[in-house]
């Protein structure tokens, strides 16, 4: 099912195609129909449909090999690049046992009660959020609104003291071109580079601080485990920070401005999420189903697998898993997966990946997001966004969200 079956309409999987990146689901479709295993130009194995997707999240034969993976695709001199390095010691890219022993660390900050305890503050900094612009009468719901919540929250967590805060309110959000499956040009490797030694340098200085003085904070966790030698060196202390610091936000901002431009999509669901607010958590997971802001995840094959969807894959190689695609696949959703429904049962999104990589702020960003989504539906009843049919999406395709999305009341 390779060449000779590409459709008309140019190639099956062209992630970063302005097209696609304004409207994914119908090039998905056509990949989960014509070609479900699909093998891209970089030799990359696309998984389109539910159940091999969740396959491979959970099948202990997938794994992340990131070195290897990383230094095929970039040649052996890849891994000297900074933000190349850095990422080789995130968590998310690691397997067991490292991957363990990291995620061991800190996992005891995102319990279900440590994050059910931050409820009253998650709603305090919405509410200071909506004060700040009420009057004013419109805003941007990316950068006044869901942008602040996670960032802050993040913020709270790390122990990154207030007075250091505005520099992160006000960072680029364009790291996300790391993640994509497209391979980086020079520039964007030199960015990405400056970028990440501006964080390490930032990072530094506060582990400092915090050895000194220790608060009730991950990064004070972490700096304790760092001085127990055999848990954590200062490299991946310093990488799983700003995994944790960007994970902990980027992809929250993109759930709410995607659950909120999907709403004023589709009115009846709106009017209906007003009338009944207690539909709230369902709706949250229909966000997460019908457009999540986590498009795609990969692994590597560790050993030759044989029937993938019908398809042998090579030892080494990646598979790239559409969770986008996943959770509008009719065979798990048979009642018009293309369609929002807030009231729609068992809904199982794969957003938030699965397997051992299943992500850790799961809980903490439906939390965030319920109440932010709430707060806004309560507060601001008549609010209206400006241009529901063409908003502006940011580049990138593995976080898939908005760069603006002006509002008015």
């Amino acid at each position: 099912m390779n060449e000779q079956v590409q459709p008309a309409g140019g190639p099956l999987f062209n992630p970063l195609s302005p097209d696609f990146i304004r409207d994914p689901y119908p090039h998905y479709e056509r990949l989960r129909t014509v070609d479900p295993i699909h093998v891209t130009p970089f030799g990359q194995y696309v998984a389109s449909r539910h159940a091999e997707v969740s396959l491979v999240l959970r099948d202990k034969r997938f794994g992340k090999d990131f070195v290897e993976r990383t230094t095929r695709r970039y040649g052996p001199e890849i891994m000297k690049e900074p933000v190349f390095r850095s990422m080789s010691y995130w968590m998310l890219q690691a397997d067991p046992p490292d991957h363990t022993r990291l995620r061991g660390l800190v996992v005891k900050a995102f319990t279900a009660r440590r994050v059910e305890d931050m409820r009253p503050r998650i709603q305090e900094i919405v509410d200071q959020a909506i004060d700040a612009v009420i009057e004013r009468g419109h805003m941007d719901l990316i950068e006044d609104f869901a942008f602040r919540l996670p960032v802050t929250i993040i913020c709270d967590m790390l122990g990154i003291p207030e007075e250091h805060r505005e520099v992160f309110y006000k960072s680029s959000r364009d790291g996300g071109r790391l993640l994509d499956p497209v391979p980086l040009s020079p520039e964007e490797i030199r960015q990405g580079n400056a970028a990440n030694l501006m964080a390490q340098m930032y990072f530094q200085q506060l582990f400092e601080l915090r050895r000194k003085n220790p608060g009730d904070d991950l990064i004070t966790q972490l700096v304790q485990a760092e001085e127990d030698g055999n848990k954590l060196t200062n490299e991946e202390l310093t990488a799983n920070i700003i995994l944790l610091f960007g994970a902990g936000h980027e992809t929250t901002v993109n759930l709410i401005g995607n659950g909120l431009l999907a709403l004023h999509r589709n009115p009846d669901q709106l009017a209906l999420l007003k009338a009944k607010p207690e539909l709230m958590t369902n709706a949250i997971e229909e966000f997460l189903r019908y457009d999540s802001s986590v498009q795609m995840t990969g692994r590597v094959t560790l050993e030759e697998i044989e029937d993938l969807g019908g398809v042998t894959i090579p030892k080494g190689e990646t598979v790239l898993c559409l969770l986008g695609s996943a959770n509008r696949d009719g065979a798990v959703y048979p009642d018009r997966p293309d369609r929002l429904d807030v009231t729609r049962a068992n809904v199982k999104p794969l957003s938030f990946g699965g397997g051992i990589h299943f992500c850790l702020g799961a809980q903490l960003a439906r939390i965030e997001a319920e109440i932010a989504i709430a707060t806004l539906l309560r507060r601001l009843p008549d609010l209206r966004i400006d241009d529901i049919e063409t908003p502006e999406w940011r580049p990138t395709f593995v976080l898939r969200g908005l760069r603006r999305l002006p509002a008015s009341w």
